[in-house]
Protein backbone atom coordinates (compact mmCIF):
# COMPACT_ATOMS: atom_id res chain seq x y z
CA UNK A 1 0.00 0.00 0.00
CA UNK A 2 1.38 3.41 -0.95
CA UNK A 3 2.42 5.96 1.67
CA UNK A 4 0.66 9.30 1.56
CA UNK A 5 2.47 12.46 2.65
CA UNK A 6 0.34 15.39 3.76
CA UNK A 7 1.17 18.99 4.56
CA UNK A 8 2.44 18.73 8.17
CA UNK A 9 1.61 21.11 10.99
CA UNK A 10 5.04 22.55 11.80
CA UNK A 11 4.00 25.25 14.27
CA UNK A 12 1.26 25.65 16.84
CA UNK A 13 -0.48 28.35 14.79
CA UNK A 14 0.13 26.91 11.31
CA UNK A 15 -3.00 26.54 9.20
CA UNK A 16 -1.45 26.52 5.72
CA UNK A 17 2.00 25.82 4.32
CA UNK A 18 3.86 26.70 1.15
CA UNK A 19 6.26 24.32 -0.55
CA UNK A 20 9.35 26.41 -1.29
CA UNK A 21 11.04 23.60 -3.21
CA UNK A 22 11.09 19.84 -3.61
CA UNK A 23 14.46 18.18 -2.99
CA UNK A 24 13.37 14.98 -4.73
CA UNK A 25 11.82 13.93 -8.03
CA UNK A 26 9.55 11.10 -9.12
CA UNK A 27 11.48 7.84 -9.08
CA UNK A 28 13.94 8.89 -6.38
CA UNK A 29 14.56 6.43 -3.57
CA UNK A 30 14.26 7.92 -0.09
CA UNK A 31 14.95 6.57 3.36
CA UNK A 32 13.51 7.57 6.72
CA UNK A 33 14.99 10.90 7.78
CA UNK A 34 15.62 12.25 4.27
CA UNK A 35 14.61 15.88 3.77
CA UNK A 36 12.28 15.89 0.79
CA UNK A 37 11.00 19.48 0.82
CA UNK A 38 11.42 22.95 2.30
CA UNK A 39 8.12 24.16 3.75
CA UNK A 40 7.30 27.76 4.64
CA UNK A 41 5.03 28.10 7.65
CA UNK A 42 3.60 31.24 9.24
CA UNK A 43 6.78 31.51 11.34
CA UNK A 44 9.73 30.07 9.45
CA UNK A 45 10.96 27.98 6.55
CA UNK A 46 11.44 24.43 7.81
CA UNK A 47 12.57 21.10 6.42
CA UNK A 48 10.08 18.29 5.83
CA UNK A 49 11.39 14.77 6.43
CA UNK A 50 9.97 11.39 5.47
CA UNK A 51 9.60 8.73 8.13
CA UNK A 52 9.46 5.69 5.85
CA UNK A 53 11.59 4.14 3.12
CA UNK A 54 10.19 4.18 -0.38
CA UNK A 55 10.29 5.61 -3.89
CA UNK A 56 8.74 8.94 -4.83
CA UNK A 57 5.73 8.06 -6.96
CA UNK A 58 4.11 11.46 -7.22
CA UNK A 59 4.53 15.11 -6.18
CA UNK A 60 1.07 16.62 -6.10
CA UNK A 61 1.71 20.27 -5.20
CA UNK A 62 4.01 22.54 -7.18
CA UNK A 63 6.56 24.81 -5.46
CA UNK A 64 5.07 28.18 -4.56
CA UNK A 65 1.59 26.81 -3.90
CA UNK A 66 0.05 27.37 -0.48
CA UNK A 67 -2.22 24.57 0.78
CA UNK A 68 -4.00 23.81 4.07
CA UNK A 69 -2.46 21.55 6.70
CA UNK A 70 -3.46 17.95 5.97
CA UNK A 71 -3.53 18.34 2.18
CA UNK A 72 -2.09 15.37 0.28
CA UNK A 73 1.16 16.63 -1.28
CA UNK A 74 3.15 13.51 -2.24
CA UNK A 75 2.95 9.73 -2.51
CA UNK A 76 5.61 7.06 -1.88
CA UNK A 77 5.66 3.59 -3.35
CA UNK A 78 6.64 0.95 -0.84
CA UNK A 79 8.87 -2.03 -1.50
CA UNK A 80 7.26 -4.32 -4.04
CA UNK A 81 5.02 -1.61 -5.44
CA UNK A 82 5.30 -0.25 -8.95
CA UNK A 83 5.81 3.50 -9.19
CA UNK A 84 3.71 3.48 -12.35
CA UNK A 85 0.80 1.76 -10.60
CA UNK A 86 0.96 4.14 -7.66
CA UNK A 87 1.14 7.09 -10.07
CA UNK A 88 -2.02 5.89 -11.84
CA UNK A 89 -3.83 5.70 -8.50
CA UNK A 90 -2.53 9.13 -7.60
CA UNK A 91 -3.77 10.60 -10.87
CA UNK A 92 -7.30 9.49 -9.95
CA UNK A 93 -7.03 11.07 -6.50
CA UNK A 94 -9.03 14.32 -6.12
CA UNK A 95 -6.87 17.36 -6.66
CA UNK A 96 -5.41 19.19 -3.69
CA UNK A 97 -7.58 21.89 -2.11
CA UNK A 98 -7.17 25.34 -3.52
CA UNK A 99 -4.60 27.55 -1.87
CA UNK A 100 -5.91 29.37 1.15
CA UNK A 101 -6.36 33.10 0.62
CA UNK A 102 -3.61 35.28 2.01
CA UNK A 103 -4.42 37.05 5.24
CA UNK A 104 -4.98 40.76 4.61
CA UNK A 105 -2.21 42.99 5.90
CA UNK A 106 -3.58 46.34 4.71
CA UNK A 107 -6.70 47.93 3.31
CA UNK A 108 -5.56 47.07 -0.20
CA UNK A 109 -3.90 43.73 -0.76
CA UNK A 110 -1.24 43.37 -3.43
CA UNK A 111 -2.43 40.91 -6.09
CA UNK A 112 -0.22 37.91 -6.75
CA UNK A 113 1.71 37.91 -9.99
CA UNK A 114 0.92 34.82 -12.09
CA UNK A 115 3.96 32.63 -12.64
CA UNK A 116 4.68 29.84 -15.05
CA UNK A 117 7.12 26.99 -14.68
CA UNK A 118 8.98 25.15 -17.38
CA UNK A 119 7.78 21.79 -16.08
CA UNK A 120 5.68 20.41 -13.21
CA UNK A 121 7.55 19.91 -9.96
CA UNK A 122 6.87 16.18 -10.18
CA UNK A 123 8.67 15.90 -13.52
CA UNK A 124 12.05 14.17 -13.02
CA UNK A 125 15.09 15.55 -14.82
CA UNK A 126 15.86 13.89 -18.13
CA UNK A 127 18.99 13.54 -20.21
CA UNK A 128 19.25 14.68 -23.81
CA UNK A 129 17.99 11.28 -24.92
CA UNK A 130 14.88 11.67 -22.79
CA UNK A 131 16.01 9.03 -20.30
CA UNK A 132 15.35 9.85 -16.65
CA UNK A 133 18.44 10.88 -14.70
CA UNK A 134 19.06 8.88 -11.54
CA UNK A 135 20.01 11.23 -8.70
CA UNK A 136 19.89 11.10 -4.90
CA UNK A 137 17.79 13.69 -3.03
CA UNK A 138 20.88 15.23 -1.40
CA UNK A 139 22.70 15.50 -4.72
CA UNK A 140 19.64 17.06 -6.34
CA UNK A 141 19.37 19.67 -3.58
CA UNK A 142 23.06 20.63 -3.75
CA UNK A 143 22.94 20.86 -7.54
CA UNK A 144 19.86 23.08 -7.35
CA UNK A 145 21.45 25.36 -4.76
CA UNK A 146 24.61 25.74 -6.87
CA UNK A 147 22.84 26.07 -10.21
CA UNK A 148 24.42 22.91 -11.66
CA UNK A 149 22.64 21.18 -14.55
CA UNK A 150 22.34 17.48 -13.69
CA UNK A 151 22.70 16.61 -17.39
CA UNK A 152 26.35 17.65 -17.16
CA UNK A 153 27.16 15.19 -14.36
CA UNK A 154 28.29 11.58 -14.52
CA UNK A 155 26.97 9.44 -11.69
CA UNK A 156 29.31 7.19 -9.76
CA UNK A 157 26.70 5.71 -7.48
CA UNK A 158 24.92 2.35 -7.86
CA UNK A 159 23.50 1.98 -11.36
CA UNK A 160 25.10 5.26 -12.46
CA UNK A 161 23.14 7.28 -9.91
CA UNK A 162 24.38 10.83 -9.31
CA UNK A 163 25.33 11.21 -5.67
CA UNK A 164 26.66 13.98 -3.43
CA UNK A 165 30.35 13.50 -4.29
CA UNK A 166 29.59 13.82 -8.01
CA UNK A 167 28.01 17.24 -7.54
CA UNK A 168 30.71 18.48 -5.17
CA UNK A 169 33.43 17.17 -7.48
CA UNK A 170 31.95 18.97 -10.45
CA UNK A 171 31.54 22.18 -8.45
CA UNK A 172 35.22 22.05 -7.47
CA UNK A 173 36.46 21.84 -11.07
CA UNK A 174 37.95 25.09 -12.41
CA UNK A 175 35.80 26.73 -15.03
CA UNK A 176 37.41 28.75 -17.81
CA UNK A 177 35.74 32.13 -18.11
CA UNK A 178 36.36 35.17 -20.28
CA UNK A 179 37.67 37.99 -18.14
CA UNK A 180 38.68 40.51 -20.75
CA UNK A 181 37.13 43.96 -20.53
CA UNK A 182 35.21 43.31 -23.72
CA UNK A 183 33.30 40.47 -21.99
CA UNK A 184 32.07 42.71 -19.20
CA UNK A 185 28.55 43.95 -19.77
CA UNK A 186 26.43 46.44 -17.91
CA UNK A 187 23.92 44.98 -15.44
CA UNK A 188 20.43 44.41 -16.74
CA UNK A 189 18.02 47.24 -15.94
CA UNK A 190 15.65 46.81 -13.03
CA UNK A 191 12.12 45.86 -13.92
CA UNK A 192 8.88 46.77 -12.22
CA UNK A 193 6.55 44.12 -10.89
CA UNK A 194 4.88 42.66 -7.83
CA UNK A 195 5.65 39.84 -5.48
CA UNK A 196 3.03 38.14 -3.32
CA UNK A 197 3.65 38.08 0.43
CA UNK A 198 4.81 34.72 1.75
CA UNK A 199 2.98 33.15 4.66
CA UNK A 200 5.75 34.24 7.03
CA UNK A 201 5.70 37.82 5.68
CA UNK A 202 1.94 37.92 6.18
CA UNK A 203 2.40 36.87 9.81
CA UNK A 204 5.22 39.37 10.37
CA UNK A 205 3.13 42.15 8.83
CA UNK A 206 0.10 41.27 10.93
CA UNK A 207 2.00 41.03 14.22
CA UNK A 208 4.04 44.20 13.71
CA UNK A 209 1.01 46.26 12.70
CA UNK A 210 -0.78 44.88 15.75
CA UNK A 211 2.19 45.78 17.96
CA UNK A 212 2.55 49.34 16.66
CA UNK A 213 -1.19 50.10 16.70
CA UNK A 214 -2.08 48.54 20.07
CA UNK A 215 1.06 49.21 22.15
CA UNK A 216 1.99 52.81 23.04
CA UNK A 217 5.65 52.71 22.02
CA UNK A 218 8.31 55.15 23.14
CA UNK A 219 12.11 54.97 23.05
CA UNK A 220 14.96 55.69 25.44
CA UNK A 221 18.62 55.52 24.35
CA UNK A 222 21.94 55.35 26.16
CA UNK A 223 25.59 55.12 25.10
CA UNK A 224 27.89 52.51 26.68
CA UNK A 225 31.67 52.37 27.03
CA UNK A 226 32.51 48.99 25.48
CA UNK A 227 36.29 48.97 25.89
CA UNK A 228 36.37 46.75 28.98
CA UNK A 229 33.80 44.33 27.56
CA UNK A 230 35.68 44.04 24.23
CA UNK A 231 38.89 43.38 26.17
CA UNK A 232 37.42 40.73 28.48
CA UNK A 233 35.71 39.08 25.50
CA UNK A 234 39.11 38.74 23.81
CA UNK A 235 40.52 37.11 26.95
CA UNK A 236 37.59 34.68 27.20
CA UNK A 237 37.87 33.74 23.53
CA UNK A 238 41.59 33.14 23.90
CA UNK A 239 40.82 30.59 26.62
CA UNK A 240 38.01 29.01 24.59
CA UNK A 241 39.96 28.80 21.33
CA UNK A 242 41.41 25.28 22.00
CA UNK A 243 37.82 24.06 22.38
CA UNK A 244 36.76 25.64 19.09
CA UNK A 245 34.36 27.95 20.92
CA UNK A 246 33.95 31.70 21.21
CA UNK A 247 31.57 34.27 22.66
CA UNK A 248 30.20 37.38 20.98
CA UNK A 249 29.47 40.85 22.29
CA UNK A 250 25.79 39.97 21.97
CA UNK A 251 26.20 36.99 24.31
CA UNK A 252 27.48 39.36 27.01
CA UNK A 253 24.58 41.73 26.32
CA UNK A 254 22.07 38.88 26.73
CA UNK A 255 23.56 38.05 30.13
CA UNK A 256 23.67 41.71 31.18
CA UNK A 257 20.04 42.33 30.21
CA UNK A 258 18.92 39.22 32.09
CA UNK A 259 20.80 40.21 35.28
CA UNK A 260 19.49 43.79 35.09
CA UNK A 261 15.93 42.45 35.06
CA UNK A 262 16.47 41.11 38.60
CA UNK A 263 16.53 44.71 39.79
CA UNK A 264 13.76 45.92 37.45
CA UNK A 265 11.03 43.29 37.32
CA UNK A 266 8.67 45.36 35.16
CA UNK A 267 10.98 44.53 32.27
CA UNK A 268 9.91 40.91 32.69
CA UNK A 269 6.18 41.64 32.61
CA UNK A 270 3.27 41.84 30.19
CA UNK A 271 0.23 44.13 29.99
CA UNK A 272 -2.91 42.21 30.97
CA UNK A 273 -5.74 44.68 30.48
CA UNK A 274 -6.55 45.56 34.06
CA UNK A 275 -3.34 44.13 35.53
CA UNK A 276 0.38 43.63 34.92
CA UNK A 277 1.47 40.01 34.63
CA UNK A 278 4.95 39.25 36.00
CA UNK A 279 6.85 36.23 34.67
CA UNK A 280 8.90 33.93 36.88
CA UNK A 281 11.58 32.90 34.38
CA UNK A 282 13.82 35.41 32.58
CA UNK A 283 13.73 34.16 28.98
CA UNK A 284 15.56 36.44 26.58
CA UNK A 285 14.43 36.41 22.96
CA UNK A 286 17.10 36.98 20.30
CA UNK A 287 16.00 38.24 16.87
CA UNK A 288 17.43 36.17 13.98
CA UNK A 289 17.29 37.27 10.34
CA UNK A 290 16.71 34.35 7.96
CA UNK A 291 18.65 34.04 4.67
CA UNK A 292 16.93 35.48 1.61
CA UNK A 293 17.53 32.28 -0.37
CA UNK A 294 15.27 30.48 2.11
CA UNK A 295 12.54 33.08 1.85
CA UNK A 296 13.91 35.68 4.28
CA UNK A 297 11.95 36.79 7.30
CA UNK A 298 12.66 37.24 10.99
CA UNK A 299 12.22 34.91 13.95
CA UNK A 300 12.84 35.32 17.68
CA UNK A 301 14.61 32.40 19.35
CA UNK A 302 14.32 32.02 23.13
CA UNK A 303 17.26 31.60 25.52
CA UNK A 304 15.57 30.30 28.64
CA UNK A 305 16.68 31.30 32.15
CA UNK A 306 19.41 33.48 30.65
CA UNK A 307 20.13 35.04 34.05
CA UNK A 308 21.28 31.66 35.38
CA UNK A 309 23.37 30.63 32.37
CA UNK A 310 27.13 31.29 32.08
CA UNK A 311 28.06 33.49 29.14
CA UNK A 312 29.76 30.52 27.45
CA UNK A 313 26.53 28.48 27.59
CA UNK A 314 24.54 31.44 26.27
CA UNK A 315 26.96 31.56 23.32
CA UNK A 316 26.51 27.86 22.56
CA UNK A 317 22.72 28.06 22.83
CA UNK A 318 22.49 31.21 20.72
CA UNK A 319 24.60 29.73 17.93
CA UNK A 320 22.71 26.45 17.90
CA UNK A 321 19.41 28.29 17.65
CA UNK A 322 20.69 30.61 14.90
CA UNK A 323 22.05 27.69 12.87
CA UNK A 324 18.83 25.74 13.30
CA UNK A 325 16.74 28.77 12.31
CA UNK A 326 18.73 29.35 9.13
CA UNK A 327 18.88 25.71 8.02
CA UNK A 328 16.20 23.41 9.40
CA UNK A 329 13.85 25.96 11.00
CA UNK A 330 12.95 26.53 14.64
CA UNK A 331 10.31 24.52 16.45
CA UNK A 332 7.41 26.25 18.25
CA UNK A 333 9.17 25.43 21.54
CA UNK A 334 12.32 27.23 20.34
CA UNK A 335 10.32 30.44 19.80
CA UNK A 336 7.96 30.35 22.78
CA UNK A 337 7.88 32.14 26.14
CA UNK A 338 10.35 35.00 25.63
CA UNK A 339 9.87 37.74 28.24
CA UNK A 340 12.36 40.35 26.93
CA UNK A 341 13.87 40.69 23.44
CA UNK A 342 17.19 41.85 21.98
CA UNK A 343 17.69 42.89 18.36
CA UNK A 344 21.29 43.51 17.28
CA UNK A 345 22.33 45.02 13.94
CA UNK A 346 25.81 45.91 15.08
CA UNK A 347 27.39 43.20 12.91
CA UNK A 348 26.13 45.14 9.87
CA UNK A 349 27.80 48.36 10.98
CA UNK A 350 24.51 50.00 12.05
CA UNK A 351 25.25 52.48 14.81
CA UNK A 352 21.71 53.20 16.01
CA UNK A 353 18.14 52.05 15.33
CA UNK A 354 14.83 51.42 17.06
CA UNK A 355 12.91 48.15 17.18
CA UNK A 356 9.23 47.21 17.45
CA UNK A 357 8.13 45.40 20.62
CA UNK A 358 7.61 41.65 20.32
CA UNK A 359 4.25 40.97 22.07
CA UNK A 360 3.56 40.04 24.81
CA UNK A 361 6.90 41.55 25.89
CA UNK A 362 6.94 45.07 27.29
CA UNK A 363 10.43 45.97 26.07
CA UNK A 364 12.94 45.29 23.31
CA UNK A 365 16.57 46.47 23.21
CA UNK A 366 18.00 47.54 19.83
CA UNK A 367 21.82 47.37 19.84
CA UNK A 368 24.08 49.13 17.37
CA UNK A 369 27.73 48.46 16.59
CA UNK A 370 30.58 48.87 19.06
CA UNK A 371 32.38 51.68 17.22
CA UNK A 372 35.89 52.99 17.74
CA UNK A 373 35.69 56.75 18.36
CA UNK A 374 37.43 59.51 20.31
CA UNK A 375 36.29 59.75 23.93
CA UNK A 376 37.09 62.18 26.74
CA UNK A 377 38.76 60.63 29.81
CA UNK A 378 40.09 62.77 32.65
CA UNK A 379 40.00 65.81 30.39
CA UNK A 380 42.03 64.10 27.65
CA UNK A 381 40.74 62.90 24.27
CA UNK A 382 41.76 59.24 23.81
CA UNK A 383 40.67 56.34 21.55
CA UNK A 384 37.61 54.49 22.81
CA UNK A 385 34.88 52.03 21.85
CA UNK A 386 31.22 52.91 22.40
CA UNK A 387 27.85 51.37 21.59
CA UNK A 388 24.42 53.01 21.50
CA UNK A 389 21.44 50.91 22.57
CA UNK A 390 17.79 51.95 22.42
CA UNK A 391 14.91 50.54 24.42
CA UNK A 392 11.44 50.47 22.87
CA UNK A 393 8.91 50.26 25.69
CA UNK A 394 5.23 49.66 26.39
CA UNK A 395 4.18 52.82 28.26
CA UNK A 396 1.28 50.94 29.85
CA UNK A 397 3.80 48.90 31.85
CA UNK A 398 7.08 50.86 31.96
CA UNK A 399 7.44 54.60 32.58
CA UNK A 400 10.32 56.73 31.32
CA UNK A 401 12.07 56.98 34.69
CA UNK A 402 11.87 53.19 35.07
CA UNK A 403 13.46 52.80 31.64
CA UNK A 404 16.27 55.19 32.54
CA UNK A 405 17.02 53.32 35.76
CA UNK A 406 17.11 49.99 33.91
CA UNK A 407 19.60 51.41 31.41
CA UNK A 408 21.74 52.72 34.28
CA UNK A 409 21.90 49.21 35.74
CA UNK A 410 22.63 47.75 32.31
CA UNK A 411 25.39 50.34 31.83
CA UNK A 412 27.08 49.29 35.09
CA UNK A 413 27.02 45.63 34.06
CA UNK A 414 28.32 46.26 30.53
CA UNK A 415 31.05 48.68 31.56
CA UNK A 416 32.21 46.36 34.38
CA UNK A 417 31.84 43.05 32.55
CA UNK A 418 33.70 40.97 35.14
CA UNK A 419 30.37 41.01 37.01
CA UNK A 420 28.90 39.00 34.11
CA UNK A 421 31.36 36.16 34.66
CA UNK A 422 30.55 35.61 38.34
Amino acid sequence: MSIQLTMPRLSDTMETGTIIKWNVGVGDEVTAGDVVADIETDKATMEMQVFDDGVIAGLLVDPGNQVPVGTLIAVLAEEGESVADVSLKTDSTPSAPAAAPAAPVAAEAIPATPTTSAAPASMPPASGSGERIKVSPVARRIASERGIDLVLLKGTGPGGRIIKRDVLGYAAEPVAAATTPSSITAPAPLTSGEEPLSGMRQTIARRLVESKTTIPHYQVSMSFDMESLVDIRSQVNERLAPQGRKVSVNDFIVKACALAIHEHRYFNASFGGDRVQFHAGINVGVAIALPEERGGGLVVATIRDADRMPVGDIAVTARELAEKARTRGLSPEDMADSTFTISNLGMFGVDHFTAIINPPNSAILACGAAIEQPVLRDGVVVPGVRMTATLSLDHRVIDGAMAARYLQTLKQLIEKPAMLLV
